[in-house]
């Protein structure tokens, strides 16, 4: 037995229409995020289209701008770890300092830091890091939430936005292997 033919108050035809509501449709008041949010006209259905276009769009350009944000962290931490290391002058490398033009010259190599693991916690990193991927993780909830009202305008708007703003900002993501 249907577990949806024992629901009281529900006649068979309202059963049938309620299971067969995860289909996409095309209906231009499909409501978004909210009741109050329901385009009444055909342009208001374009709007909101226009909408999630440019929400997808924010959504690539916040991705690609984290990218960017890490690469500068990276490099700032790496370029904070030079090692001046003096060697200790021979004999007649001594000798010869005290004659020089210009006083002693010690001999001195500047060591580059080969950063291997994660860079160590900082709040001034860190914090805008987190912050950054709290505003990401909204913006794709967001969209996420669109696609499940499962019309298809918002379905391809999604996806148009998606495309339009890999095409403008995808070349400044570098995965170097890890999934963001």
């Amino acid at each position: 037995m249907d577990p949806m033919d024992s629901m009281p108050g529900m006649a068979p035809a309202e059963n049938a229409h309620a299971t067969a509501m995860n289909v996409f449709t095309n209906a231009h008041n499909t409501p978004l995020y909210s009741a109050s949010w329901i385009p009444s006209s055909p342009a208001g259905y374009a709007g909101t289209c226009i909408f999630l276009i440019a929400l997808a769009i924010i959504d690539r350009c916040l991705i690609a701008f984290k990218a960017a944000l890490e690469r500068h962290w990276q490099a700032e931490y790496v370029s904070r770890h030079y090692i001046a290391i003096a060697d200790k002058p021979s004999e007649v490398e001594r000798i010869a300092s005290m004659v020089a033009i210009h006083g002693p010259e010690d001999a001195i190599r500047v060591v580059h830091s080969v950063c291997s693991g994660p860079i160590p916690w900082r709040p001034t990193v860190d914090v805008p890091r987190a912050g950054l991927f709290l505003v990401i993780s909204g913006v794709s909830y967001l969209l996420m939430l669109a696609v499940m009202t499962l019309n298809v305008g918002y379905f391809c708007s999604v996806l148009a936005g998606g495309f339009i703003g890999e095409l403008a900002v995808g070349r400044y993501v570098h995965w170097n292997g890890d999934a963001h």
